[in-house]
Formats: structure tokens, C-alpha cells, sequence
């Protein structure tokens, strides 16, 4: 999804950026092997920039999900946003890095069911949030903690959809191109 707006500022270039995210930048070129574009808009703003990668590393090292249910979480969120940068890139980490299922990863982009009841109990629980405001009715939540699920966890994904609510709307309104490095996993919502 894109904003009908498109914001006018060009992305920061590494040799260029102000010192406050040059280092940043760097480190994430170092990182990925690449500069995503995601991060050279994001940079704008570099309480933005700064922001989603804390948030994001957070989530990612201190969360008690595993790397499958944190895929299955960003990528529910990202699709329910309507965010291609965000999907196409969440896409290739899970299929690449987390050891996300060909099938359950592409049962979340097409938005339909799937096979495995924990996960699916995990991304209904992620919609429910979404779709109400955080506040989940008593049915929702007593369906997460019977999955296997814990308290601590539903405020964890409160965590995830912050994080991705950065990225997500940065690319709506940046309409920020895929990287070349995940063309193999566009998606167009």
C-alpha cells in the first residue's frame, strides 16, 4: 500500500548522511551487506530510524517467541497494513534466516488459514490486536493462552506491532522501493 501522498524528501545517502545516523547507516550496510531502503528514508528522521532498529532489535533478542512465531507476527501485521516493503522483506528472513515454512509463509501473504493450530492461534491473536485497537475481547485472549501462549507474550506483540507500525507507515508514505534482494518474494496487497 502507498500513501496517495509521497513524501518529497530523497533517501540518505551514506557518504552524505548527517553524523547523527551515519554511523547507523554504516552499521546496517555492514550488517545486511547492503543499505536497505527502507532505513535511507527512515533516516529522515533519525529519532525514526533510531527508534525502529532499538524497537526491532528488542523484539528480536528479548521476545520468548521463536523465530518462526516472530515472522508469523511481523508478516501478519506487515499484510494487515498492507505494507509490500515490509512483506517482501519479512518473506525472504523467513524463509532464509527463520525457518518459517514454505507453506505457513505463504498462507499469511494470501491471507488464508494455517495448518499449524499454535501459529494460527498466534496470528489470529496478532489480528485481533490489530483489528482492535489492543483491546482484545476476554474469547481472543483466553484462545492465545490456551495455544501455549503467555500474558507476558500478548504484551510482546504489543512490541512487534510498534515496531512494524514504524517501518509499515515509513514505506507507505516513503513508497519505498523493494530491494533487489527480495524481489524473489514481492507482494502486492
Amino acid at each position: 500500500m502507498k500513501s496517495e501522498y509521497q513524501l518529497t524528501q530523497a533517501p540518505v545517502e551514506l557518504a552524505t548522511a548527517p553524523e547523527s545516523v551515519k554511523s547507523i547507516l554504516q552499521e546496517q550496510k555492514n550488517n545486511f551487506g547492503f543499505l536497505p531502503n527502507m532505513y535511507t528514508h527512515m533516516a529522515n528522521a533519525p529519532s525514526l530510524l533510531k527508534m525502529y532498529l532499538y524497537g526491532y532489535r528488542l523484539f528480536r533478542e528479548e521476545a520468548t517467541f521463536s523465530p518462526v512465531e516472530q515472522e508469523v507476527i511481523f508478516l501478519t501485521i506487515s499484510r494487515e497494513n498492507g505494507c509490500d516493503y515490509c512483506v517482501g522483506a519479512h518473506s525472504m528472513i523467513a524463509d532464509k534466516m527463520s525457518g518459517v515454512p514454505a507453506h505457513v509463509t505463504e498462507a499469511v501473504r494470501a491471507g488464508s488459514s494455517i495448518d499449524d493450530p499454535r501459529l494460527q492461534a498466534l496470528h489470529d491473536f496478532t489480528m485481533a490486536m490489530l483489528d482492535r485497537r489492543g483491546a482484545p475481547s476476554r474469547v481472543e485472549v483466553e484462545a492465545f493462552l490456551r495455544a501455549g501462549f503467555s500474558e507476558q507474550q500478548i504484551l510482546e506483540v504489543i512490541v512487534a506491532i510498534a515496531v512494524k507500525t514504524l517501518s509499515n507507515y515509513n514505506n507507505h508514505l516513503a513508497h519505498t522501493a523493494l530491494d533487489e534482494v527480495f524481489a524473489d518474494y514481492r507482494w502486492e496487497g
